[in-house]
């Protein structure tokens, strides 16, 4: 493909288009990467994404039209199963299963860390680490030895959650610590995770001052 044939609509924030990011950059694969303003969504943008959310990949077809594809993870597999480098999902098919398993529960874990974040009082703060705690808690449990999630090779579900551990390495360590304390393994794939570089270069320098502000401006209490 040419460096024209993949078009990544996006948002600076947004931790979903990080996982389409994250898998492009891994395939070594040239793309067009376009902003969009969430608060006030283009015509154009609502006219391509039938949820009206990014991300949103526009690809282009050999008579000329573009295809469109909404939803992160449906994003993430059409690119591993048609750009080169290494397969971001493993070969066996229950292993494959088990990988899309665990991208499932990144849903809910994802719901939970977010809303942990931007409490903005203690009760649920508590209550939203507690449940998100528990949500690590199992995955620990899955953890092998690492750097990665199956072990030695980056793969799919590594760029599935590694937008959410991002956070944890942006807000005060005094907070982001006690909820991954005790769980080594989770500890060890968040680090390797953040030194990846397709990981690092999946948003802009300022993409830590931008959340601090986003946090301020939602008025979460860890931003107090």
């Amino acid at each position: 493909m040419t460096d024209t044939d993949l078009t990544l609509i996006s948002h600076p924030l947004c931790p979903f288009v990080q996982r389409a990011a994250i898998v492009l950059l891994e395939k070594g694969v040239a793309f067009d990467r376009v902003n969009v303003d969430l608060s006030t969504k283009p015509d154009w943008f609502l006219a391509l994404s039938p949820t009206g959310k990014v991300p949103v990949l526009k690809v282009s077809q050999p008579n000329g039209e573009k295809a469109i594809l909404f939803e992160s993870v449906v994003i993430c597999e059409y690119l591993n199963e048609t750009q080169g480098g290494a397969a971001m999902y493993p070969d066996d098919a229950l292993l494959r299963a088990r990988h899309r398993a665990w991208i499932e529960f990144a849903a809910q874990t994802f719901t939970e860390g977010w809303q942990f974040l931007h409490a903005k009082d203690m009760t649920t703060a508590d209550a939203k680490r507690a449940a998100f705690r528990d949500r690590l808690s199992k995955i620990e449990a899955e953890l092998g030895d690492g750097p990665y999630f199956a072990g030695a090779d980056f793969g799919l579900i590594d760029a599935v959650y590694a937008p959410l551990f991002r956070y944890f390495g942006i807000i005060d360590a005094a907070v982001a610590d006690p909820i991954f304390a005790g769980l080594p393994r989770v500890t060890a794939w968040r680090a390797a995770l953040a030194e990846r570089p397709s990981v690092e270069n999946a948003v802009i320098d300022t993409y830590p001052d931008l959340f601090r502000d986003h946090l301020r401006q939602q008025g979460a209490m860890i931003a107090a």
